[in-house]
C-alpha cells in the first residue's frame, strides 16, 4: 500500500511548508504505515473460516471510512468530482487495489505475513521494471542492480514453494500483490490527475461487490465484526486518510523511507502477538529485497536533495 501511495507524492521538492507542519507530515506518514503494518495482526484474530467474508466485510468497512473521510475533507459535491475525474485510468488503479486487498486476506490463509509483506516491500523497482517494458522509461544503473537483487530475492522466497514446504497458492498471491501494486504505481505516474483516495475507495466497493458473489455467508459474531471494522477502519482506511493528508507536507523520498517501516513491522507484530516465525528462506529472501530498497531510497533522496533546475515538475500531490 506504501508504495502505492508514495508514488503519487511528489518527486521533486515540496511546497513550502513551515517546520512544525513538516514534522506534522512525517508523524502523519508513520502512522500510516503503523496502521498498514498491523493487518496481518488483526487479520489472525479474525475466525472466519471463509476468507471472502473477510474480504466482503473488511472493504465494506474501510469504504465507508473512506466515503465519509472525503466528505469531510471535500464536501458531497466534491467528493463526487474526485471519483468524476479519475477516468479510465483511476478505473484501473481501483481495479488494481481491489485484486491486492482481496489477495492480501487470501494470501493470508496460505503462507506467513512476513512473506506477504516482504514481497511488496519491491514494488517500488518492479514498478521501474515495468515503466521500462511498457513505456521505455529510463532506467539507471544502479535502479536496475536493486531490480536484479528484488527479483532474486523473491526468488529465494518463493523456492519454498517448489520444495513443497509452503502452498505455492499463497506464495503466488503474494507476488501478485507486488505485480498489480506494481501497475498501479506505473498508472498513477503516467497520468496525473488519478488521485488515491478514490480510486482506492472504488477499489474497496469492487472488492466488496466481487466477495459477495463469492462468500458462502456473510453472518459473523459480534466478536469477529469488532476486528473486522479494525481490519477495515484502522488498518485500510485511516492508514490511506494519515497518508493522503501527511505525504503532501514531506519530500516523496522521505514518504517512501517512512513507509518502509511497514514491511518491516509487520512481521514483527505477527510474530510478538501470535508467535508466526518467517522461515530461513523468508528472512534471507527478504532480507535481499529490503536491502535493495533501502539503498535505492537513499539514492533517490540524495537526487532529490540537489537542487531542481527551472521548468522540472513533480508527481502529483495525493489526494
Amino acid at each position: 500500500m506504501t508504495d502505492l501511495a508514495a508514488s503519487q507524492s511528489p518527486r521533486g521538492a515540496t511546497p513550502h511548508v513551515s517546520r512544525r507542519e513538516e514534522r506534522l507530515g512525517v508523524f502523519l506518514v508513520f502512522m500510516s504505515a503503523l496502521m498498514w503494518s498491523l493487518g496481518g495482526a488483526i487479520a489472525r484474530f479474525i475466525e472466519v473460516a471463509d476468507s471472502w467474508t473477510v474480504v466482503f466485510w473488511r472493504s465494506v468497512w474501510a469504504a465507508a471510512f473512506l466515503l465519509a473521510f472525503m466528505v469531510w475533507r471535500d464536501g458531497l459535491r466534491g467528493m463526487l468530482k474526485l471519483f468524476r475525474d479519475m477516468g479510465l485510468p483511476g478505473l484501473l488503479v481501483a481495479i488494481c487495489f481491489a485484486t491486492a486487498s482481496t489477495s492480501f486476506v487470501v494470501a493470508l490463509s496460505y503462507t506467513t505475513v512476513a512473506n506477504i509483506l516482504l514481497m511488496q516491500a519491491g514494488v517500488p523497482l518492479l514498478a521501474a521494471l515495468f515503466a521500462w517494458v511498457l513505456f521505455r522509461e529510463r532506467v539507471a544503473v544502479a535502479t536496475w542492480v536493486a531490480i536484479f537483487a528484488v527479483i532474486s530475492g523473491v526468488a529465494i522466497m518463493v523456492s519454498e514453494s517448489f520444495s513443497g514446504q509452503v502452498s505455492p497458492v499463497g506464495d503466488g498471491l503474494a507476488l501478485l500483490i507486488a505485480v498489480v501494486f506494481s501497475i498501479a504505481t506505473v498508472i498513477t505516474r503516467r497520468f496525473a490527475h488519478v488521485r488515491m483516495t478514490p480510486a482506492t475507495c472504488l477499489g474497496t466497493l469492487i472488492a466488496a461487490t466481487f466477495a459477495a458473489s463469492q462468500a458462502t455467508m456473510l453472518a459473523v459474531s459480534p466478536r469477529d465484526m469488532g476486528y473486522l471494522v479494525a481490519f477495515g477502519v484502522v488498518n485500510l482506511g485511516l492508514g490511506l486518510a494519515c497518508f493522503a493528508t501527511g505525504a503532501r507536507l514531506i519530500p516523496a523520498a522521505v514518504a517512501a523511507l517512512i513507509g518502509t517501516f511497514e514491511p518491516l513491522l509487520g512481521p514483527i507484530w505477527v510474530w510478538l502477538i501470535h508467535g508466526e516465525v518467517p522461515s530461513v528462506r523468508t528472512i534471507v529472501g527478504g532480507a535481499v529485497i529490503f536491502t535493495a530498497l533501502l539503498v535505492h531510497l537513499s539514492l533517490e533522496f540524495r537526487r532529490q536533495a540537489r537542487p531542481q533546475r527551472p521548468g522540472v515538475t513533480g508527481m502529483p500531490i495525493p489526494d
